[in-house]
């Protein structure tokens, strides 16, 4: 699913010059007709025209659902404009619909007035008995309150492709490209980089190439007679005024795969990925293999356990371990992690969570494995625990993951979700020279005098990284609880006490490395205060820009350390009268708020596997404010 949507759920505002700061658009089909591939190559055009932008892609759970089922609909968001955007918007202002199950299922989300552009060669019986309509929509009056422009695109399409000979199935596959053909036309986007961008695709079958090509132009001449006779208006949108640099369209799991490699050039360290499929999280080790040239091992295992244990060995070797999963797969993993707490190895494990819990809603997001990141394994194994806000946003906090690994000798989570994994928004390609490098030191004589103390600590609380088959620092690891200093086997009563306190104590000293929790908008005290984590940040930055807009007291803090929590978070937290925390889930991290602060924060919680609207937040931010 590909929606432009502006940050608003009433018409987009206009600038000076008439024209809208932002638009909304949603491309919606069936899982078959490409509208990821028609709302990235969109997004691709419109970040070349320099808007802003975030995009928010909606797949089916099935492989192939039945074809035009509602259960079979994908659909693709994209929000843009020549304003700061951080959400893929609210109701769509233009929702283009492939077939009745696409229309049903997404109609009622556009905006009043909105444009809905509809496929009538889809308007079969047969496609509208799987919609479960009884009368065909374009018939009766129910899009009454919308502007429709409504024809075959499917004949358009033939007719476009029929010089290359293709049959009537090859001809209908280029449909998306008719489609986002009109959609360039609309938005004054140029046809080159997807014309380049398709004879590349098609190299070796370049009849397909044009036959793409043709349909392109075809969906873009249309509109300029649609124009003339119809609501379709062509509408231009300024680009964002933006600082110079190097721009480009990032995922949230490109951005992860990018810091994971900048984390370990930074440690100086090789990189080895042990990583077993499973949606959202597989595009990681998909971008991960192909940076091979930066010192990464990609290990596609037999399972989750094989994958991470693979890892915990990579880094017993002296390489920097990394492994992926999603809510199933880190419950398969936590074993291992345990593992990796008890032998304190670095260890960066990337949770892009779905909807759950068990199979759940494999291609939904939510936020609900923030309690088995920070609680979940068996015994006391505490483990830092990183959250990522945005696609972006994930770059950096790859490298925090990594350098907290690697200086603390412990596993970290890194926490995003399939919003962030999927969703793609324009990135600044930051200056490699501004990251601090954090060389690893590894241990290459003994410490204890005459003999090695594989688990002395430093004043972190910190034991040495030692490599294996360095010349006389042979030494025992492995998961049975070990003496202090000497890591002999050892579980008397005083030794497991004393190492599970400094275990905790170690992982507690991070929030001493970590910056103070700043307030993103607003002021450090108040009436109230949104707090949130993770991917909830556009819509609450947008809705509290807007409360506040309105004269309401209220802040807006976004936690990217979860665990351990920064250092004055609590204090901060108390110069505000109430505190509210929206969570894609049924209230986790109110529940930690309030175990370590003592605080009576406020949740607002949402499991429906999509996104918070702003709408929905500040709805919630004046109902609480009073």
């Amino acid at each position: 699913m590909a929606t432009v949507s502006a940050d608003r759920n009433v018409a987009p505002e206009a600038t000076a010059t008439g024209t809208p700061e932002a638009v909304v658009v949603r491309f919606a089909g069936d899982s078959g007709d490409g509208m990821q591939l028609t709302g990235g190559q969109f997004t691709l055009s419109t970040a070349l025209a320099g808007n802003d932008l975030a995009t928010f892609p909606d797949f089916p759970a099935e492989i192939r659902a039945p074809q035009g089922t509602l259960f079979g609909v994908s659909a693709f968001q994209i929000n843009f404009g020549s304003t700061d955007i951080t959400t893929a918007g609210d109701a769509p202002d233009v929702l283009v619909a492939m077939n009745p199950a696409a229309l049903k299922t997404n109609v009622d989300a556009l905006k009043p007035g909105g444009l809905v552009i509809i496929d009538t060669g889809e308007f079969t019986k047969r496609n509208l008995d799987k919609a479960k309509y009884d009368v065909s929509p374009l018939e009766d009056d129910s899009l009454s309150k919308w502007d429709v422009l409504a024809f075959n695109i499917s004949e358009l399409t033939i007719e476009a492709v029929k010089p290359f000979g293709l049959g009537n199935k090859e001809a209908l596959r280029c449909k998306n490209m008719w489609t986002l053909g009109l959609a360039l036309w609309m938005f004054d986007r140029d046809r080159e980089p997807i014309v380049a961008w398709l004879n590349s695709k098609f190299a070796k079958k370049p009849e397909l190439a044009e036959a793409n090509i043709a349909a392109l132009n075809a969906g873009h001449a249309y509109g300029e007679t649609a124009e003339l006779s119809g609501p379709i208006k062509k509408l231009h949108v300024e680009a964002l005024a933006a600082e110079p640099g190097l721009y480009r369209t990032v995922t949230g799991a490109e951005a992860i795969s990018i810091g994971l490699v900048a984390g370990a050039q930074l440690a100086g360290l090789p990189i080895f990925f042990g990583g077993y499929p499973i949606t959202p999280a597989s595009a990681i080790l998909h971008n991960l293999v192909k940076m091979k040239e930066f010192g990464v091992t990609t290990f596609q295992a037999e399972d989750e356990i094989a994958a991470i244990c693979a890892a915990i060995g990579a880094s017993y070797a002296g390489q920097l371990g990394v492994t992926s999963s999603s809510g199933p797969g880190i419950a398969l993993k936590g074993e291992a992690m345990g593992l990796a707490i008890m032998t304190e190895l670095p260890l960066v494990i990337v949770n892009s969570q779905r909807g759950g819990p068990s199979t759940g809603l494999p291609t939904k997001t939510e936020q609900s494995d923030l309690y088995q990141a920070i609680y979940g394994r068996n015994g006391d194994a505490p483990m830092p625990v990183i959250a990522a806000r945005s696609p972006s946003d994930a770059f950096e906090c790859a490298i925090e993951a990594c350098r907290i690994a690697v200086q603390f000798m412990t596993p970290v989570i890194l926490l995003t979700d399939g919003y962030i994994a999927n969703a793609a928004e324009p990135w600044k390609v930051p200056d490699p020279a501004q990251f601090d490098p954090f060389p690893v030191t590894f241990l290459e004589s003994k410490n204890g005098d005459d003999r090695l103390l594989p688990f002395k600590r430093d004043d972190r609380g910190v034991r040495p990284w030692i490599k294996p088959g360095t010349p006389d620092l042979m030494h025992r690891i492995g998961g049975i609880e070990k003496g202090v200093d000497t890591g002999n086997i050892d579980y008397s009563p005083d030794v497991h006490q004393a190492q599970t306190d400094a275990r905790i104590a170690k992982v507690n000293n991070v929030a001493d490395s970590t910056p103070d929790q700043d307030v993103c908008l607003g002021e450090t005290s108040g009436t109230l205060a949104v707090v949130g984590w993770g991917s909830t940040f556009g819509p609450i930055h947008q809705a509290v820009r807007r409360a506040r807009a309105k004269g309401l007291d209220v802040s807006h803090i976004h936690v990217r350390h979860v665990w351990p929590l920064p250092n004055n978070l609590g204090d901060l937290l108390k110069g505000y009268d109430k505190v509210l925390v929206p969570e894609m889930n049924s209230g986790q991290f109110k529940t930690v708020l309030r175990d370590q602060f003592l605080i009576d924060a406020r949740p607002l919680n949402k499991v429906s596997g999509q996104p918070f609207t702003i709408a929905e937040l500040e709805t919630a931010i004046a109902d609480l404010h009073g």
